[in-house]
């Protein structure tokens, strides 16, 4: 019987395990261009996401949740984990000493943890920082950087899909909305598998590429997922577009060459009343007015001393989006003064109090593509998620990947 088992385990192994053979290629911040569909990606992709990649691990524990695991430590088979046993792992000098119960197996330069059931996932808990568990479905592969223990989680593409969107758009909203979260994200994916290619993986689990927490057991999200299996957005041109999405537009979405240089066919400047009224549609900080007057001279050698230029810098208006803050050909780009001052958009209007201003700001996030709030209510007033895309991103197509494959060849 023994032996049965492994012949369906080397069977097996090269479904998760084949590595790419595409060549890695970097992903400009708008166009997806250059994924240029060397070899056909599918429904059932497996992606590699480097999970906790923000924390030093030192040391951390495994366990099977759901179905076995069979241990690979340096290629080699090491031993079969069942649910509910455990592993720890922890960083010596370079290499990955592996305990359970006091039982050494070793040490190791990587360690690869893979499923032997169609349904599995798995519990990983840092002990050292300490944190709270985290959750994920399929298989895990452990190495060591400069970093610390190195953890990336090779997962079905819709699973992770699915923890995506939880993470981004968090629970409690319609099954509609989350199939329009669903097709974004999973078009993100698959246009920036080689972000981290470099670094031996496709995407990491931070904003740099999408929040990803772990495995989702949210019903309405794991149904859209299904409902939208291999579905993603293409521009005229039959490429992923880039699917942008932030919290709130504060009632106009941003077209992408305002923010990024660069333009495209779909990410254009929408009037979007969906967003007004909605939780982050509005927003307002102060400043004492010396500290803004300060910041526009030093850093952009704003004409402050030109009393019609101070003039405009201290009401200055915003009815509809604007690029710059201008006078006299003296141009501030609002994109800067948001990062600079960590304001919530560059949707923002200034009014002088005394010796302070008020910025009254309008929207959550960068405006460019899809406002989630918007999408939101869109859903809640009978909207379908094709009507929703099609809002938010101008002359694009949804498709499935078979039928993208096709125009393609």
């Amino acid at each position: 019987m023994q032996h049965k088992i492994f012949i369906i385990i080397f069977l097996f192994i090269p479904i998760f395990w084949m590595p790419l053979t595409h060549e890695k290629k970097p992903i400009h911040a708008v166009t997806s261009k250059t994924n240029s569909f060397n070899r056909k990606l599918t429904a059932d992709e497996f992606v590699n996401v480097r999970v906790l990649s923000q924390l030093k691990i030192i040391s951390a524990m495994f366990a099977p949740e759901k179905g076995s695991y069979l241990i690979y430590g340096d290629g080699r088979i090491i031993d079969t984990l069942p649910p509910s046993s455990v592993v720890k792992l922890t960083l010596i000098n370079d290499s990955i000493e592996m305990k359970a119960f006091e039982f050494p197996y070793g040490r190791f330069k990587n360690l690869k943890f893979v499923c032997l059931n169609e349904v599995s996932n798995f519990k990983v808990k840092c002990l050292n920082p300490e944190r709270k568990p985290r959750h994920f479905d399929d298989n895990l592969v452990v190495s060591t950087d400069l970093s610390g223990l190195k953890l990336i989680n090779n997962s079905q593409l819709d699973h992770y899909i699915a923890g995506v969107s939880e993470a981004e758009a968090g629970s409690r909203s319609l099954v509609e909305f989350y199939k329009v979260q669903a097709i974004l994200a999973r078009t993100y994916a698959l246009a920036h598998l080689y972000k981290h290619g470099i670094e031996g993986y496709n995407l990491c689990d931070q904003v740099h590429c999408q929040a990803f927490f772990g495995k989702s057991k949210d019903a309405e999200i794991l149904q859209a997922v299904s409902a939208t299996k291999g579905q993603v957005v293409v521009d005229e041109d039959m490429n992923l577009i880039t699917a942008a999405f932030y919290s709130n537009s504060g009632g106009q979405t941003v077209s992408s060459e305002d923010v990024w240089g660069t333009k495209t066919t779909y990410l254009k400047s929408v009037r979007d009343t969906f967003s007004n009224k909605m939780p982050n549609s509005k927003w307002e900080r102060r400043m004492l007015k010396e500290d803004w007057l300060s910041y526009l001279k030093i850093k952009h050698n704003f004409p402050v001393e030109d009393n019609a230029a101070r003039d405009i810098a201290l009401n200055f208006k915003q009815d509809t989006r604007k690029v710059y803050l201008e006078y006299n050909g003296y141009k501030v780009p609002l994109k800067l003064v948001r990062a600079d001052l960590q304001l919530k958009s560059t949707f923002f209007s200034i009014e002088p109090r005394n010796d302070t201003i008020v910025m009254r700001g309008r929207g959550f996030g960068h405006g460019i593509g899809m406002s989630q709030e918007g999408a939101m209510r869109m859903t809640k007033l009978g909207y379908n998620y094709k009507q929703v895309l099609n809002f938010y991103y101008q002359n694009v197509h949804l498709i499935d990947l078979k039928e993208l494959h096709f125009f393609k060849e």
